[in-house]
């Protein structure tokens, strides 16, 4: 992967490319930000740079041996790390982690990686089929990594591993590397990618280099989906707008209109504005049948249109990021969510979110936020 290949992110390459000329690669590296944003994408391209044979002063060349192995993934010196179920998360150090006994995960990451480098962390647990369940990078994981990067390397003078969100090595796996990280063989280069690094031990953090990769802007959205997918100027203006960033959602917003969960929250607003309480109960049970990080997804958007529709109730059009069927609900939902009531509405739906990233029960945690978001919500909070 090239660092070109990337959308934006100039100021991070542009450090990345200098640590490479000075040879001053640090030894951990601790790529962080939201989701969307091309962290795995600069993470892949910077170990192309450091293992390319023939780099020129801004990108790796692209056709040397070590360029188009890493562009395959195939290197030999090139590992990866990612969250899995416990028990079959050996990464690729293994051969018979399997899904459902028909695919190796390291074959699934491959080509999930190559279709899209900007794959968010419900996209692989869909494709590896973990349900509800959260993946963790495990001290089995962990005893792998050692092991693998105790051998010499085996075509390039580096090798590197990818740890790909960091945040879910439970304790016992973080302990583990803790003294590989700190000093690892020379030559040999971990690159972590996260988007909670609050969650990584700190005796972890201490030992890496952070380095924050930013939401991306409109802008640089709107020209890649011109440039790359032959999206109309205009439609890609409106995309980068909406996409907070991201150019996942950016992605994801050229296939399809409306947002997934818009549906979810039009009528959970509109059963809490009513004071129905029978059919919000229904409305827990379907939600509490989605993955642990569909439910996640779903109280950020929430939260997100919720924003929104208070820049619309206070007159900020101009910095509201809704479109379509979204732009025309949070017109008619703006005057029932104001000053009056934001706050209330907010902390609801951000304690939905902490517990269930803490694993909360999910009928429980969505049944109380739905009661309390219906004493907030209605004709009363007009303001």
């Amino acid at each position: 992967m090239f660092f070109s290949d990337i959308v934006g992110q100039d100021a991070v390459k542009e450090k990345l490319i200098k640590q490479a000329k000075e040879n001053r690669v640090p030894h951990a590296l601790m790529l962080a930000g939201p989701q969307g944003t091309g962290k795995l994408a600069l993470a892949i391209a910077f170990a192309q740079y450091i293992m390319c044979e023939n780099r020129t002063p801004s990108d790796s060349c692209g056709v040397c041996p070590a360029c188009t192995k890493v562009s395959k993934l195939i290197h030999p010196d090139l590992h990866f790390v990612y969250p899995a179920k416990a028990g079959k998360d050996k990464s690729d150090t293994a051969d018979d982690s399997t899904i459902e006994g028909q695919e190796d995960l390291l074959t699934v990451w491959r080509k999930m990686v190559l279709d899209n480098p900007y794959m968010i962390e419900t996209d692989w647990y869909d494709a590896i089929d973990l349900n509800n369940k959260q993946g963790i990078i495990s001290v089995a994981t962990a005893g792998e990594v050692i092991r693998k990067l105790s051998l010499k390397s085996f075509e390039s003078d580096s090798k590197v591993m990818i740890v790909w969100l960091a945040e879910r090595m439970n304790v016992q796996a973080a302990n583990k590397l803790l003294k590989l990280i700190e000093e690892p063989p020379a030559k040999t280069y971990f690159i972590m990618v996260s988007e909670n690094p609050n969650l990584i031990l700190k005796t972890i953090l201490s030992r890496t280099q952070q380095v924050f990769v930013p939401p991306l802007s409109a802008s640089a959205i709107a020209i890649a989906l011109t440039e790359r997918l032959g999206i109309t100027p205009d439609r890609a203006r409106d995309i980068g707008k909406v996409s907070n960033g991201s150019y996942h959602e950016a992605l994801r917003l050229t296939r399809h209109n409306t947002n997934d969960y818009f549906e979810q929250y039009r009528n959970l607003m509109r059963l809490c504005y009513a004071k129905r309480y029978p059919d919000l109960l229904d409305w827990v049970d379907d939600i509490s049948r989605l993955g642990r990080e569909e439910q996640k997804e779903f109280l950020s958007y929430a939260l997100k249109l919720t924003r929104e529709s208070l820049m619309l109730n206070l007159g900020l059009d101009d910095i509201s990021y809704l479109m379509g069927e979204e732009s025309e609900f949070g017109k008619k939902f703006s005057p029932f969510l104001g000053i009056a009531n934001v706050n209330q509405v907010t902390k609801t739906l951000a304690h939905a979110y902490e517990c269930i990233a803490q694993n909360g029960n999910p009928q429980i945690t969505f049944a109380s936020m739905a009661l309390q978001l219906a004493k907030h919500i209605g004709p009363a909070t007009q303001t």
